[in-house]
Protein backbone atom coordinates (compact mmCIF):
# COMPACT_ATOMS: atom_id res chain seq x y z
CA UNK A 1 0.00 0.00 0.00
CA UNK A 2 1.00 3.64 -0.08
CA UNK A 3 1.63 6.29 -2.68
CA UNK A 4 2.51 5.01 -6.13
CA UNK A 5 6.07 5.67 -7.15
CA UNK A 6 6.20 7.42 -10.51
CA UNK A 7 9.06 8.55 -12.66
CA UNK A 8 12.62 7.36 -12.84
CA UNK A 9 14.58 8.06 -9.65
CA UNK A 10 18.18 9.24 -9.86
CA UNK A 11 20.59 6.60 -11.14
CA UNK A 12 21.53 4.15 -8.43
CA UNK A 13 18.67 5.25 -6.20
CA UNK A 14 15.95 2.88 -5.04
CA UNK A 15 12.80 4.02 -3.29
CA UNK A 16 10.14 2.11 -1.36
CA UNK A 17 7.92 0.29 -3.83
CA UNK A 18 5.37 -1.79 -1.90
CA UNK A 19 4.76 -5.38 -2.90
CA UNK A 20 1.94 -5.63 -5.42
CA UNK A 21 1.59 -1.89 -5.99
CA UNK A 22 2.55 -2.23 -9.64
CA UNK A 23 0.37 -5.31 -10.14
CA UNK A 24 -2.63 -3.39 -8.82
CA UNK A 25 -1.69 -0.46 -11.07
CA UNK A 26 -1.48 -2.61 -14.22
CA UNK A 27 -3.99 -5.39 -13.55
CA UNK A 28 -6.56 -3.82 -11.23
CA UNK A 29 -8.63 -5.74 -8.70
CA UNK A 30 -9.96 -4.98 -5.23
CA UNK A 31 -11.94 -3.82 -3.29
CA UNK A 32 -11.92 -6.57 -0.70
CA UNK A 33 -12.82 -9.88 -2.37
CA UNK A 34 -13.81 -12.89 -0.30
CA UNK A 35 -11.25 -15.56 -1.20
CA UNK A 36 -12.64 -18.88 -2.36
CA UNK A 37 -10.77 -21.05 0.15
CA UNK A 38 -11.36 -23.58 2.89
CA UNK A 39 -10.70 -21.63 6.11
CA UNK A 40 -9.90 -24.87 7.94
CA UNK A 41 -7.14 -25.73 5.47
CA UNK A 42 -5.55 -22.30 5.05
CA UNK A 43 -3.77 -19.75 7.24
CA UNK A 44 -4.37 -15.97 7.03
CA UNK A 45 -1.41 -13.62 6.76
CA UNK A 46 -0.27 -10.15 5.67
CA UNK A 47 2.68 -8.28 4.23
CA UNK A 48 4.00 -4.82 5.02
CA UNK A 49 6.62 -2.33 3.82
CA UNK A 50 7.98 0.97 5.03
CA UNK A 51 4.68 2.58 4.02
CA UNK A 52 3.00 0.99 7.05
CA UNK A 53 5.50 2.49 9.53
CA UNK A 54 5.28 1.02 13.02
CA UNK A 55 2.69 -1.77 12.87
CA UNK A 56 0.29 -2.64 15.71
CA UNK A 57 1.02 -6.35 15.59
CA UNK A 58 -1.16 -7.21 18.58
CA UNK A 59 -4.17 -5.78 16.74
CA UNK A 60 -3.49 -7.82 13.62
CA UNK A 61 -2.90 -10.95 15.69
CA UNK A 62 -6.31 -10.34 17.24
CA UNK A 63 -7.81 -10.20 13.75
CA UNK A 64 -6.46 -13.67 13.00
CA UNK A 65 -3.24 -12.99 11.15
CA UNK A 66 -0.71 -15.77 11.77
CA UNK A 67 2.12 -15.01 9.36
CA UNK A 68 3.70 -11.88 7.91
CA UNK A 69 6.20 -10.94 5.23
CA UNK A 70 8.13 -7.71 5.76
CA UNK A 71 9.93 -5.75 3.06
CA UNK A 72 13.64 -5.62 3.80
CA UNK A 73 15.26 -4.26 0.65
CA UNK A 74 14.86 -2.97 -2.92
CA UNK A 75 17.60 -3.18 -5.52
CA UNK A 76 20.91 -2.61 -3.75
CA UNK A 77 20.17 0.88 -2.44
CA UNK A 78 17.08 0.74 -0.24
CA UNK A 79 16.56 -0.70 3.24
CA UNK A 80 13.20 -0.47 5.01
CA UNK A 81 13.74 1.88 8.00
CA UNK A 82 10.90 0.17 9.89
CA UNK A 83 12.20 -3.34 9.24
CA UNK A 84 13.27 -4.12 12.81
CA UNK A 85 9.94 -3.04 14.34
CA UNK A 86 7.98 -4.95 11.72
CA UNK A 87 10.11 -8.10 11.51
CA UNK A 88 10.73 -8.49 15.24
CA UNK A 89 7.29 -7.25 16.23
CA UNK A 90 5.47 -9.85 14.14
CA UNK A 91 7.73 -12.55 15.59
CA UNK A 92 7.24 -11.38 19.17
CA UNK A 93 3.45 -11.42 18.91
CA UNK A 94 3.56 -15.04 17.78
CA UNK A 95 3.48 -14.85 13.99
CA UNK A 96 5.68 -16.83 11.64
CA UNK A 97 7.50 -14.13 9.68
CA UNK A 98 9.72 -13.71 6.65
CA UNK A 99 11.41 -10.94 4.68
CA UNK A 100 11.01 -9.93 1.05
CA UNK A 101 13.10 -8.15 -1.57
CA UNK A 102 11.70 -5.95 -4.36
CA UNK A 103 13.74 -6.83 -7.43
CA UNK A 104 15.10 -4.22 -9.85
CA UNK A 105 16.71 -6.48 -12.45
CA UNK A 106 17.98 -3.60 -14.61
CA UNK A 107 20.05 -2.08 -11.79
CA UNK A 108 22.43 -4.89 -10.78
CA UNK A 109 22.86 -8.64 -10.98
CA UNK A 110 20.65 -11.19 -9.28
CA UNK A 111 23.59 -12.28 -7.14
CA UNK A 112 24.30 -8.69 -6.02
CA UNK A 113 20.68 -8.18 -4.99
CA UNK A 114 20.44 -11.55 -3.24
CA UNK A 115 23.56 -10.76 -1.21
CA UNK A 116 22.25 -7.28 -0.35
CA UNK A 117 18.97 -8.86 0.77
CA UNK A 118 20.62 -11.51 2.95
CA UNK A 119 23.01 -8.94 4.44
CA UNK A 120 20.12 -6.62 5.39
CA UNK A 121 17.50 -8.82 7.02
CA UNK A 122 16.67 -11.39 4.36
CA UNK A 123 18.43 -14.36 5.88
CA UNK A 124 16.87 -17.52 7.27
CA UNK A 125 17.23 -19.47 10.50
CA UNK A 126 15.68 -22.79 11.43
CA UNK A 127 13.83 -21.53 14.50
CA UNK A 128 10.37 -22.63 13.41
CA UNK A 129 9.23 -19.00 13.14
CA UNK A 130 11.13 -17.74 10.08
CA UNK A 131 9.98 -18.26 6.50
CA UNK A 132 12.40 -18.37 3.57
CA UNK A 133 12.98 -14.99 1.98
CA UNK A 134 10.71 -13.92 -0.87
CA UNK A 135 11.71 -12.41 -4.22
CA UNK A 136 9.17 -9.84 -5.44
CA UNK A 137 9.07 -9.97 -9.27
CA UNK A 138 6.56 -7.54 -10.75
CA UNK A 139 6.07 -4.63 -13.15
CA UNK A 140 8.88 -2.06 -13.20
CA UNK A 141 7.76 0.98 -11.18
CA UNK A 142 10.27 3.20 -12.98
CA UNK A 143 10.07 2.22 -16.64
CA UNK A 144 9.82 -0.70 -19.06
CA UNK A 145 7.54 -3.52 -17.83
CA UNK A 146 10.24 -6.19 -18.16
CA UNK A 147 13.14 -3.93 -17.12
CA UNK A 148 14.49 -3.95 -20.67
CA UNK A 149 15.25 -7.67 -20.50
CA UNK A 150 14.31 -10.51 -22.84
CA UNK A 151 12.46 -13.46 -21.32
CA UNK A 152 15.62 -15.56 -21.32
CA UNK A 153 17.67 -12.77 -19.72
CA UNK A 154 15.02 -12.29 -17.02
CA UNK A 155 15.01 -16.02 -16.35
CA UNK A 156 18.79 -15.94 -15.98
CA UNK A 157 18.56 -12.99 -13.57
CA UNK A 158 16.00 -14.77 -11.37
CA UNK A 159 18.12 -17.94 -11.40
CA UNK A 160 21.17 -15.90 -10.37
CA UNK A 161 19.24 -14.44 -7.42
CA UNK A 162 17.69 -17.77 -6.46
CA UNK A 163 20.95 -19.73 -6.66
CA UNK A 164 22.83 -17.10 -4.65
CA UNK A 165 20.12 -16.99 -1.97
CA UNK A 166 20.18 -20.78 -1.77
CA UNK A 167 23.97 -20.82 -1.46
CA UNK A 168 23.82 -18.26 1.36
CA UNK A 169 20.88 -19.69 3.34
CA UNK A 170 20.27 -23.28 2.27
CA UNK A 171 16.71 -22.33 1.19
CA UNK A 172 15.16 -21.51 -2.16
CA UNK A 173 13.42 -18.13 -2.07
CA UNK A 174 9.68 -17.92 -2.43
CA UNK A 175 8.85 -16.20 -5.73
CA UNK A 176 6.11 -13.53 -5.61
CA UNK A 177 4.61 -12.56 -8.95
CA UNK A 178 1.45 -12.32 -11.03
CA UNK A 179 0.62 -14.75 -13.81
CA UNK A 180 0.26 -11.91 -16.31
CA UNK A 181 3.64 -10.30 -15.55
CA UNK A 182 5.43 -13.66 -15.47
CA UNK A 183 3.93 -14.70 -18.82
CA UNK A 184 5.08 -11.41 -20.35
CA UNK A 185 8.61 -11.32 -18.98
CA UNK A 186 9.89 -14.81 -18.03
CA UNK A 187 10.27 -18.09 -19.93
CA UNK A 188 11.92 -20.24 -17.26
CA UNK A 189 10.55 -22.96 -14.99
CA UNK A 190 11.13 -22.54 -11.25
CA UNK A 191 8.28 -24.79 -10.15
CA UNK A 192 10.50 -27.64 -8.93
CA UNK A 193 12.50 -25.48 -6.51
CA UNK A 194 10.76 -22.23 -5.57
CA UNK A 195 7.43 -21.97 -3.72
CA UNK A 196 4.94 -19.72 -5.53
CA UNK A 197 3.36 -16.63 -3.98
CA UNK A 198 0.82 -15.47 -6.54
CA UNK A 199 -0.89 -12.07 -6.62
CA UNK A 200 -4.45 -11.88 -7.92
CA UNK A 201 -6.97 -9.46 -6.47
CA UNK A 202 -10.11 -11.48 -6.96
CA UNK A 203 -12.17 -14.15 -5.22
CA UNK A 204 -10.35 -16.98 -7.04
CA UNK A 205 -6.65 -17.43 -7.65
CA UNK A 206 -7.01 -18.09 -11.40
CA UNK A 207 -4.37 -19.62 -13.69
CA UNK A 208 -0.88 -19.97 -12.24
CA UNK A 209 2.43 -18.93 -13.82
CA UNK A 210 4.24 -21.36 -16.07
CA UNK A 211 4.42 -24.93 -14.80
CA UNK A 212 3.53 -24.26 -11.17
CA UNK A 213 0.79 -26.74 -10.29
CA UNK A 214 0.04 -25.35 -6.83
CA UNK A 215 0.28 -22.00 -5.11
CA UNK A 216 1.84 -21.73 -1.66
CA UNK A 217 0.67 -18.19 -0.80
CA UNK A 218 -2.02 -16.11 -2.50
CA UNK A 219 -2.16 -12.33 -2.09
CA UNK A 220 -5.83 -11.65 -2.77
CA UNK A 221 -6.37 -8.05 -1.68
CA UNK A 222 -4.63 -4.83 -0.67
CA UNK A 223 -7.51 -3.58 1.47
CA UNK A 224 -7.01 -2.27 4.13
CA UNK A 225 -3.48 -3.61 3.60
CA UNK A 226 -1.99 -6.56 1.72
CA UNK A 227 -3.72 -9.75 2.87
CA UNK A 228 -2.63 -13.27 2.02
CA UNK A 229 -3.63 -16.84 2.58
CA UNK A 230 -1.31 -19.82 2.97
CA UNK A 231 -2.36 -22.96 1.09
CA UNK A 232 -2.38 -25.49 3.92
CA UNK A 233 -3.04 -25.92 7.60
CA UNK A 234 -0.83 -24.31 10.24
CA UNK A 235 1.46 -27.33 10.54
CA UNK A 236 2.28 -27.00 6.83
CA UNK A 237 3.19 -23.34 7.35
CA UNK A 238 5.49 -24.46 10.15
CA UNK A 239 6.98 -27.04 7.78
CA UNK A 240 7.76 -24.32 5.23
CA UNK A 241 9.46 -22.32 7.98
CA UNK A 242 11.51 -25.30 9.10
CA UNK A 243 12.58 -26.32 5.62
Amino acid sequence: MGTQVTGEPPSGTETDTPMGSQIRKHEGGDPLPIPDIDPLATVPGMDVSGHQGNVDWQSWWGQGMRFAYVKATEGTGYENPYFAQQYNGSYNVGMIRGAYHFALPDRSSGAAQANFFVDNGGGWSKDGKTLPGALDMEYNPYGDTCYGKSKSAMTAWIKDFSDTYHARTGRWPVIYTSTSWWSSCVDGDFSSTNPLWVARYASTVGPLPFNWQVWTIWQYTSSPLDQNTFNGAFDRLQALANG
